[in-house]
């Protein structure tokens, strides 16, 4: 493969070989020695990986006189236009609006801000560098603007990006931001950088990302972190030439692709950790794919390309720890940590509001650019997907996502294009991410996650000055989403305007909390240990043993995933707070409008704000549009409609100060102050009608509580033949004994047969004896750590350690007789 040679190159290998003074040798040209050859090969491939990262980052198989990527070329050139204008080079910044001087570096929060004008700084110059690079932008080659570009670089590398400076403020900008944005600029004004400027803007790079960036898989060269440096030091070994930088990035991605059993990566279950205690697939993993998809494109074919056959974990994640999060193009705000509270950013000039849609379309592409790498009927099938998200993302449809890339966009676009691409409709089934205390259950129609937190997993993550109310997230919050409904409901100004003390599914305390109470970067973790469940792919037993963020507030929670309704349990609800305590059935978004119905027992309640009721005895509830609630044997619950204003910056001290108003309808149960015992119960039907839900009331006999206590949670649909039972201490509940605490779920077929499913969610059990009160003529299937089954009008099953599964379930297959 040849590619057209720049002056410099062809220069600075000539000047290699008269230095080495080497001959040449029979069939070479005589001014071109043998060395002086593999200079000139090895050259030729730095220019093509040159050459395959300036398509990557600007994107291909589009033409820019067609929509939406004309609008997208103008826009851009509107965008550097102005920021030529208002670029003024002087002491301390490159653009007025961004400081980079620190009086004072250090890092501390304000010692942040200016690191992150720093790369800001950057990321302008990227957006000039593209703008001259990209047809149809007006600037496509302006002179004026390519000497911007340069008098930019110049400027940040003599004041503050050089190898003679000490970062200050955020790492992140330093290491990770500032030099990505840089090497993407040298790559695009490659041929109008002059030797000396690339040496001493490489050298700059070194300075701060040296080789031991990446020499040890800790601290902030894990997962997400670590593709992100891999690809600093690739794009460095790219534009310096240097075999040696671009050879280490390849080998440094090595120990992101093995599953982990702790900390940061990707476990087994499909869990994605970064931080060391923060769910983060939605957030983090993204920037993780993405990093690998560019990368593995990048090295493709190459000198350098991955072949580390482990690759195929991260190709294997793409459908057990990403698509289970994507629903209708959103990916689920649970597993996106601190990014949830960023929506519209003060220093945004287009006042672009991020969500949960558009922190999924990049995942879209991502999978898109990843699959290429993949097998071929990988590829295929994951075009597919992303075809089906995309066409049903009525919400926020991908294709006019303001904020999406111009080379994502052109990917997503190929897909929509691609006729032989069939749409393969939302994966249904339960999934329980043991490893980072979530779940996800899908259902035709639907679609819900729970957030949860022990030990390991934090409560919530806060930094930077972000996420500033995230306090009860991890408290079992529960999402829920429809097919052609309710896919706004996170997206549309929740998180500044939503109370944070009633978050839909959470049980809490109401006693004040300050902004990031617990501390940063998912530092506050609760002591628990029962947290997680069981399932067969199909339904779930799910539990948490809730202890309150800076709050005595104890509560017992249980959830029952079933096929047209999720079974949700409270008990042992005590506190000493001194405030009151409540547990929220749901807390729905209703919009700026908010004049969607209410109706309780089949009576329609007001459409006002505010408005609220006590409902005493309550059967059922249905809100117009959305689902449907039941209340077994009726309820005391509150209902409260009412317009609430907020700000993001009242959530991100980035935030913008523009005040929103939202109207929202809430259902919750007060539990009073300082209880000692309270409890709930409640079906929750997302998608159901009111004469659904009113049918499912009526039936008294559809469901049976076999327990709601401190000890034990359990329930049992008999035309299921679904049983569940949460054993937080062991003990007897209808038919199923337990010796110790774990969980346990069962489905009867009508074949004669059933599937049990087992698991210790504190994963602490050296030793378990169950026992079901019915007749079992045989077993068929069971794991290792049952190590002993007897059958007959009862079965017996006797497990060995189960500490070391990691809450995995446990799944024994019966005949019944």
């Amino acid at each position: 493969m040849t590619t057209r040679w720049s002056r410099r190159g062809f220069l600075a290998a000539s000047s290699t070989a008269l230095a080495l003074g080497v001959h040449t040798t029979a069939g070479a040209s005589p001014l071109m020695s043998t060395a002086t050859t593999d200079a000139v090969e090895a050259s030729d491939e730095f220019a093509t990986l040159r050459a395959k990262w300036r398509t990557l980052v600007l994107g291909e198989g589009f033409s820019p006189t067609a929509e939406p990527f004309k609008s997208r070329l103008a826009e851009l050139g509107t965008t550097a236009s102005t920021l030529r204008s208002t670029m003024a080079p002087t002491s301390g910044s490159l653009w007025p609006d961004l400081v980079y001087a620190d009086p004072e570096p250090d890092t501390d929060q304000e010692s942040y801000g200016y690191s992150g004008n720093m790369h800001a700084s950057f990321t302008r110059l990227n957006t000039l560098a593209q703008a001259y690079s990209q047809p149809g932008t007006g600037l496509t080659g302006d002179t004026t603007l390519r000497d911007a570009v340069l008098t930019g670089l110049d400027h940040l590398h003599t004041e503050v990006y050089n190898e003679s400076r000490t970062r200050y403020g955020n790492w992140y900008s330093w290491q990770i931001g500032a030099p990505q944005a840089l090497l993407d600029v040298c790559v695009l004004m490659y041929d109008e950088l002059s030797a000396a400027q690339l040496a001493g803007y490489l050298a700059a790079v070194d300075h701060f990302v040296p080789d031991s960036a990446v020499s040890v898989y800790s601290g902030t060269s894990t997962g997400a972190n670590r593709v992100d440096l891999c690809r600093v030091l690739a794009l460095r070994g790219v534009v310096g030439a240097s075999s040696a930088k671009i050879a280490l990035a390849r080998d440094a991605l090595s120990p992101v692709f093995p599953y982990v059993t702790g900390g940061d990566g990707l476990y087994t279950d499909g869990s994605f950790i970064q931080h060391t205690t923060v769910p983060y697939t939605g957030s983090y993993g993204s920037v993780m794919l993405g990093g690998l998809g560019l990368l593995f494109a990048l090295l493709a074919g190459s000198s350098w390309e991955v072949t580390d056959a482990q690759r195929q974990i991260v190709f294997d994640a793409v459908e057990s720890a990403w698509a289970p999060f994507l629903y209708n193009g959103l990916v689920m705000d649970g597993v996106s940590g601190r990014a949830v509270s960023r929506g519209l950013a003060a220093a945004d000039a287009k006042q672009i509001q991020q969500d949960d849609h558009l922190r999924g379309h990049p995942i879209l592409a991502s999978i898109v650019l990843l699959g290429q790498g993949a097998s071929s009927a990988e590829n295929t099938r994951w075009r597919g997907l992303v075809k089906g998200w995309i066409q049903r993302d009525y919400y926020s449809p991908p294709m006019s996502d303001p904020s999406l890339s111009l080379t994502s966009l052109a990917r997503i676009k190929g897909v929509v294009d691609d006729t032989s691409v069939s749409v393969i409709a939302e994966p249904t089934g339960h999934r329980l991410f043991t490893n980072m205390a979530r779940a996800t259950h899908r259902r035709p129609g639907w679609a819900a996650s729970i957030s949860m937190a022990d030990r390991r997993i934090t409560y919530y993550e806060t930094g930077n000055g972000e996420n500033l109310h995230g306090w009860h997230t991890g408290a079992g919050m529960l999402y829920w989403w429809g097919d052609t409904f309710g896919n706004g409901q996170y997206s549309d100004a929740f998180w500044p305007t939503v109370d944070p003390y009633r978050l839909p599914g959470t049980t809490t305390s109401r006693r004040p909390l300050a902004d990031a109470a617990g501390g940063d970067w998912g530092a506050s973790l609760p002591d628990v240990n029962w947290v997680g469940g069981t399932t067969d792919g199909r339904r779930a037993a799910i539990g948490q043993y809730v202890k309150g963020l800076q709050s005595t507030l104890l509560a017992k929670k249980s959830w029952f995933c079933l096929d047209d309704a999720i079974v949700c349990l409270g008990a042992g609800i005590k506190c000493t707070d001194g405030t009151a305590v409540e547990s929220t059935v749901d807390n729905r978004n209703l919009g700026p409008t908010g004049n969607t119905s209410f109706q309780v027992d089949g009576v329609t309640k007001p459409l006002t704000y505010p408005w609220s009721q006590t409902l005493t005895g309550a059967g059922w509830a249905h809100i117009g549009g959305h689902g449907g609630y039941v209340f077994p044997g009726g309820a005391a619950v509150k209902a409260l409609r009412e317009a609430r204003d907020g700000k993001w910056s009242d959530i991100n001290k980035g935030g913008g100060s523009t005040v929103l108003n939202r109207k929202y309808l809430t259902l919750y149960v007060d539990h009073g102050t300082n209880p000692t015992d309270a409890a709930y119960a409640y079906l929750l039907m997302p998608g159901a009608t009111a004469a659904q839900t009113q049918t499912r009331a009526a039936a008294t006999s559809w469901l049976s509580v076999l327990a709601n206590t401190d000890n034990q949670q359990g329930i049992a649909v008999p035309s299921l033949g679904f049983t569940g039972v949460n054993f937080w201490f062991g003990g007897t509940v209808g038919a199923l004994t337990a010796s110790n605490p774990c969980c346990v779920m069962i489905n009867e077929n009508s074949d004669g047969t059933a599937v049990i499913c087992v698991s210790d969610p504190m994963r602490k059990q050296t030793g378990l004896t169950l026992t079901w009160n019915r007749a079992v003529s045989s077993v068929t299937s069971k794991p290792t750590t049952v190590t002993s089954a007897t059958t007959g009008s009862t079965l017996t099953l006797t497990f060995g350690d189960l500490s070391t599964t990691a809450g995995v379930t446990q799944k024994i297959s019966v005949h019944l007789g």
